[in-house]
This record gives structure tokens, C-alpha cells and sequence, in this order.
């Protein structure tokens, strides 16, 4: 019997939001912030019970099997060569986990999000990135919207949520502010590495180049803008590094390509708007 898609349910299936407390509101100072900067940090948005449930799922997803469960848009394992150490990167969980698939749904996200973005939301995809202790898993500087230039316009968010206590010593998300206003930077050359930015950027540009470690204790998160410069740096400590990531789109959001956006998920033809079965309009609540 083939496990179910839990992309057919747009409404939560277990009891994960029972447990959050969390309503956060973005007043004008977080608005203000987050137009100036590109990014809001350490907003609360899980509870303790709740990381805890999300954490035993992810140790079930991260088994080596799951990478040929074809609910995944991408399943990533391993990816250092080394065998006595896990690096996981995975998009797609909400369709497999039923406590990721309801993370998705949660007001303490979702109204932050339509609150930053200007108007209702829809799911674009979730992520998670697992950093084991003392190992790489460097994230290399770049911008989401290099990312996602099949989809128009930019009307689209980023939540990096810390599922566990994330710190400049264990790899937390690093940000430049106001890089948002920068313009798109060449994707492929900023894979080469940390250093490898400075030299697409402009002098004005590398006397702005001033990083902010955003650490954030488990249950924690960051909101930042699909152009806004970031990246983290290895794992160094006795520590994992756990993240989940939800990114929103607003509502109305099109296709900007005749090429499957996401693995697996058919079609949108260019110029219709992303909605649907794998696009589920989250709310405000």
C-alpha cells in the first residue's frame, strides 16, 4: 500500500496547532525593520511540545530509504561523501510528515507572513536543512529569488524556523541588511563558496557587506525577503543544527515558465497563477 500524499489535505490533519500559543503580531516597528533590513529575526512561532514532535518525524524522514519516496521534491543525503556523517537538505516534507504537513498551516506563521508580504498566502514549498555536529554544511552567500525566477513577480517570503538552539558556533543563518535592494547576483559563481561573493560586489556595495549572525533558540524564527544576501557558515559544535523552512508566496503569484516549477508537480503554463493541489492558500487565519 502506497503511503498517502498528504498534499491532497489543504487543512491541518493532527492536533500540532492545539499546542501552539504563538499569535505574533508584525507592528510597525517589525515592518519597519523588515523594510529597512530585509529580515525580522527571533519571532517565536513553535512551542516546546511542538519542536519536539517535528524533531521525532524529521529522524524518521532522514532515514537513507526515504530518498526514493517520490513525495519529495528533492531528497539530499549524505552529501559530503563522508560516511560517518549526515548532511540532509529535503524539499517536499508537508507532503510526507503530518507535523510538517501542519506547520504549514499555523497562524503564528501564516499571519506573519501575509502580514509582511501585504496580503493572503500560499505555500511555495518547505525545506529542511540538518547540520550534524562538528561537520560542514556550509550554505554558500545567495539570495532565494536567484532561486525562483520561473515564478513572477517577487512577492515571496522566506520563514527559517530553528528546531534547534542555533548559533554562530553550530551554523545559524547569517544576513547583510538592506542587500534586498541589491540587485539579483549571479547564482552560479556564489556556489563557489563564502568568499566567492566579494568579488560580483561593488565597492559601495562591499563597505555594506556588514553580516549579522541571527541565533535563535529552538521554536524560533527569521522572516527575510526573497533578494536579501544570506548564508551559514559550518557546524563546529557538539551540536546538531536542525531547520525547517516554509516559503510563502502572495497570492496571485504566476508562472513564469512552461517547465515543471517543483519536481513532480505538473505544468503551470506561463502566465497562470500558481494555485492548487500543491499551492494551498494558507490564509491569513
Amino acid at each position: 500500500m502506497q503511503p498517502e500524499d498528504l498534499s491532497r489535505h489543504h487543512a491541518p490533519v493532527t492536533d500540532l496547532a492545539a499546542e501552539n500559543a504563538f499569535e505574533p503580531t508584525i507592528g510597525p516597528a517589525a515592518a519597519e525593520k523588515f523594510d529597512r533590513d530585509g529580515f525580522i529575526t527571533c519571532v517565536p512561532v513553535l512551542s516546546g511540545r511542538q519542536v519536539a514532535r517535528l524533531q521525532v518525524e524529521l529522524d524518521e524522514m532522514m532515514r537513507p530509504e526515504c530518498a526514493a519516496d517520490g513525495r519529495f521534491y528533492e531528497f539530499h543525503i549524505n552529501e559530503s561523501g563522508d560516511p560517518d556523517a549526515v548532511v540532509f537538505h529535503a524539499l517536499g516534507a508537508w507532503r510526507v510528515s503530518p507535523a510538517f504537513h501542519d506547520l504549514i498551516f499555523l497562524p503564528s506563521l501564516v499571519n506573519a507572513a501575509a502580514a509582511l508580504l501585504g496580503g493572503p498566502v500560499r505555500l511555495w514549498h518547505d525545506q529542511i536543512f540538518v547540520k550534524p555536529p562538528r561537520h560542514g554544511g556550509v550554505v554558500a552567500w545567495h539570495q532565494d529569488r536567484s532561486y525562483w525566477t520561473r515564478t513572477w513577480p517577487a512577492a515571496h517570503l522566506t520563514c527559517w524556523i530553528a528546531l534547534d538552539d542555533t548559533t554562530t558556533e553550530n551554523g545559524c543563518v547569517n544576513y547583510v541588511p538592506g542587500s534586498h535592494r541589491w540587485p539579483l547576483l549571479p547564482r552560479g559563481e556564489l556556489a563557489k563558496g563564502m568568499d566567492a561573493v566579494r568579488e560580483l560586489l561593488t565597492d559601495k556595495q562591499i563597505a555594506a557587506f556588514r553580516p549579522v549572525a541571527a541565533e535563535l533558540p529552538a521554536g524560533y524564527a527569521n522572516f527575510h525577503h526573497s533578494m536579501t544576501l544570506h548564508g551559514s557558515f559550518e557546524n563546529r559544535s557538539d551540536r546538531p543544527r536542525r531547520g525547517v523552512v516554509v516559503n510563502f508566496i502572495r497570492d496571485g503569484v504566476l508562472s513564469d515558465s512552461d517547465e515543471p516549477l517543483l519536481e513532480g508537480v505538473p505544468v503551470i503554463p506561463a502566465g497562470e497563477k500558481l494555485q492548487g493541489r500543491f499551492f494551498p492558500l494558507l490564509g491569513p487565519a
